[in-house]
């Protein structure tokens, strides 16, 4: 079916990791510590192809607020994601990280990063130490699920292999970047074998808008900044939160953005639509904005005025023109009360391979306590093909490392159950 020629004797191993990326590599860690035999498979011709891309524009690995108010970033999974979480909070992770030879920093947002700024430094040396500890590492094996008699089906250049090892991790990631191998071409595999799964939806991503030709061909690319989101979620809960966004081709994304991500989707999964409030001018308030834009202006224009009594202009200038008409842009009652609460309306997140992250996965009520499958004892899951999401800022690669550090001390315990000494 794939031009593979199989090969039916076994390779016989003690554990094997179904996915290169940090959730996986974490559990390989964990697991040769312990003394036992790990075999990394990943389908592309690298490791941690996703986490390099992440690490383009500076690796956030975590993030130094409290630790208290950091597990709160995981909104609804917070109860089911703690255990993970207490055995590695994001002060044991920096350490580890040193552990590295990499140090960290803490930027001014309250964010870590690695020194150099970049992932690559960071994965060579994980990848060092995991060969020296011996854990075979194996590239261009791409999982194809499960033979008739539970050994997995892997594919590599050479044909197709069946292996049957003692236990399995799978980090497979979500669907986000599938060009990075993280397709999401496992959900069917697992829901076959009675694995209850979420949808795969996008997360931390962009959002459609129905842009005027003038917005989009000008400015798609620009970035809105000094502005202030508020949106009111389905639960009725409004909050307001100050930052950046760009407008894009076909809507908006960005830091801003992403941080409602969830809330929008989950607002236009019921209704269809959402519309959230930009402040564009959040260090003034309504009155101000008002006093200053009601000045005489004498022979200026509308818009040098707001540039002059607000600094006003450009992408600002475009979205207030884009929901006022010419009539409502003159009333300077209407025109204030835009500045201040300007409406943007969103249609459909972007899709999920244009996305950051996804939303949905492995659903933990499919899972114990140590991450396995309660439907398939033996496998363990870990990272984001896990139904749970987070904001940027650390908090995804913080829960990755994580989850894949419990799988990795699972599968321990409960080969030591299996197999007592």
């Amino acid at each position: 079916m794939n031009n593979y020629t199989v090969q039916p004797d076994y390779i016989t191993q003690q554990v094997a990791i179904i996915g290169g990326g940090p959730a996986g590599l974490m559990a390989a860690e964990a697991l040769c510590l312990a003394g036992i035999q790990v075999d990394v498979y990943d389908a592309m011709p690298s490791l941690g192809r996703k986490f390099l891309l992440a690490g383009i524009g500076g690796l956030n690995i975590t993030h130094s607020e409290s630790y208290n108010t950091f597990c709160t970033r995981y909104g609804d999974h917070q109860p089911q994601l703690q255990a993970c979480l207490d055995r590695l909070p994001p002060s044991a992770l920096r350490a580890w990280v040193h552990g590295l030879g990499i140090d960290t920093f803490i930027g001014s947002s309250g964010r870590v990063f690695p020194t150099r700024m970049k992932a690559a430094p960071m994965l060579r040396a994980w990848l060092h130490r995991l060969r020296s500890a011996g854990v075979h590492l194996h590239v261009r094996h791409r999982w194809l699920g499960w033979n008739a008699d539970g050994s997995l089906r892997l594919a590599n250049p050479r044909g197709e292999i069946s292996i049957k090892p003692q236990a399995t991790v799978l980090a497979l990631g979500g669907a986000s970047w599938p060009q990075l191998g993280s397709d999401g071409a496992w959900v069917s595999w697992l829901q076959a074998r009675n694995v209850e799964i979420a949808p795969l939806q996008s997360a931390n991503c962009g959002f459609e808008v129905a842009w005027s030709s003038y917005l989009r061909d000008k400015f798609a690319g620009t970035p809105l900044k000094s502005v202030a989101l508020t949106f009111t979620d389905i639960q009725g809960h409004t909050e307001r939160r100050q930052g950046e966004m760009m407008i894009s081709m076909h809507g908006v994304e960005g830091s801003l953005i992403y941080a409602f991500s969830q809330r929008l989707r989950e607002y236009l999964n019921i209704h269809g639509s959402a519309t959230f409030t930009l402040d564009l001018a959040p260090g003034r308030d309504a009155e101000r904005v008002l006093a200053e834009i009601s000045k005489p202006r004498g022979s200026r224009s509308v818009s040098s005025h707001l540039q002059s009594r607000l600094g006003i202009a450009g992408v600002k200038m475009a979205l207030l023109r884009e929901v006022l008409s010419k009539e409502q842009f003159a009333d300077m009652a209407t025109l204030a009360a835009t500045i201040k609460s300007l409406p943007i309306t969103v249609r459909a997140p972007h899709p999920i391979a244009e996305a950051i992250s996804s939303a949905g996965g492995v659903c933990f009520s499919s899972l114990d306590q140590n991450l396995m499958l309660t439907a398939i004892p033996g496998v363990f899951v870990a990272g984001e093909m896990i139904d749970w999401e987070a904001p940027t800022g650390g908090y995804l690669l913080t829960a990755c490392f994580a989850t894949g550090l419990c799988a990795g001390l699972g599968v321990r315990d409960w080969l030591s159950h299996q197999h007592p000494s």
